[in-house]
């Protein structure tokens, strides 16, 4: 039995990767099976940046953020799978592919991102995930994305 945990809240989120606000997108993430899947869940709120002009009076959360925010999922359960905490772990794009867009991500919503892991394994520098992001069941986005990590120097 593992003591790495299987879930991370934001104070774990923010020992992993570096984002912080306001590019930091997801608020917790559950469900961590580590090194095969997790979830996401970003609260999406007024209050963000991006909807002073994206698009005034008719808020919508923009497609990248929510790719982004799948992908700084996947990047916390391979960090909980390889105890990065506190390691200085770099996560960078290397493809999107496959994105598709199904519905408008608002204010209010819960958006809940599943991400799976389709190639890597703990140690490894590149891997490649799948994604979806959904609204109260219904599917807002997918893609399948591939990351390195930028492991820091032992």
């Amino acid at each position: 039995m593992s003591d790495r945990p299987t879930s991370a809240d934001i104070d774990l989120i923010q020992r992993i990767i570096p984002h912080r606000y306001p590019f930091l997108l997801i608020d917790k993430v559950v469900d961590i099976e580590h090194g095969v899947r997790a979830t996401g869940i970003k609260n999406v709120t007024f209050n963000e940046p991006h909807f002073q002009g994206h698009f005034p009076g008719a808020p919508i959360m923009p497609g990248v953020t929510i790719i982004e925010a799948m992908a700084q999922t996947a990047a916390v359960m391979v960090g909980v799978t390889m105890d990065m905490a506190d390691k200085d772990l770099l996560v960078y794009f290397m493809a999107i592919d496959g994105c598709k867009f199904r519905r408008k991500v608002v204010p209010g919503d819960v958006l809940k991102l599943d991400v799976e892991v389709t190639r890597g394994k703990p140690g490894g520098k590149v891997w490649r995930f799948k994604g979806v992001g959904h609204v109260d069941g219904d599917p807002a986005a997918e893609a399948e994305f591939t990351a390195m990590m930028d492991l820091p120097k032992t």
